[in-house]
């Protein structure tokens, strides 16, 4: 599926574009925000990099990976990503993620993000299980997993090494007709 344009009552996702280095830069770049993240911060010449191979990956076919810009008022505010699990193929599952710069926290944008992260996945892509992974101490994208219908599964031990120490993950997920009683 290609391109993807969606929107909400305040938040669009959309495709990127070599022109949005900078706004993915004030996002990737920035210490606060990828705190929480499974990588360090980027330089620009990283994110550069993620960004060409983003714009490539969208254009494959089967599309696997959907990364995109979360627009707000026609600014890229963050990065928004759902991956289809490719390693078992016909399950039908998908990973979200998303980053928003840290001048627009507190604003509603993340749930937002997240709801129109879930209606491409299980509405545009028909998929039945989408999750998403969370460090321990982010106790606000929990929240925000929660409040969706998001259930905690449980927490992966040592799953990532960020900084040179690894890391746990705490795991949400929902399954498509859970969404629609949420919604109901």
């Amino acid at each position: 599926m290609y391109p993807v344009f969606i929107t909400g009552e305040g938040v669009s996702l959309r495709e990127f574009t070599p022109d949005d280095v900078d706004a993915v830069f004030a996002v990737y770049g920035d210490p606060l925000v990828v705190e929480h993240l499974s990588f360090d911060p980027r330089t620009r010449e990283q994110v550069t990099a993620t960004l060409t191979s983003v714009i490539e990956a969208a254009r494959q076919s089967p599309r696997r990976e959907y990364s995109l810009a979360v627009v707000v008022g026609g600014e890229v505010i963050g990065f928004a990503r759902l991956a289809v699990d490719a390693q078992h193929p016909g399950q039908s599952s998908g990973q979200l993620g998303f980053a928003l710069r840290a001048d627009r926290w507190g604003q509603g944008l993340g749930l937002e993000t997240v709801r129109l992260l879930l209606r491409l996945g299980f509405g545009e892509l028909g998929l039945h299980r989408l999750w998403g992974a969370r460090s321990p101490g982010n106790h606000v994208s929990g929240q925000l997993m929660t409040k969706l219908g998001m259930i905690e599964e449980g927490t992966i031990r040592g799953h990532i090494r960020v900084g040179g120490i690894w890391r746990d993950s705490v795991v949400h997920s929902i399954l498509d007709d859970e969404l629609m009683a949420v919604e109901q």
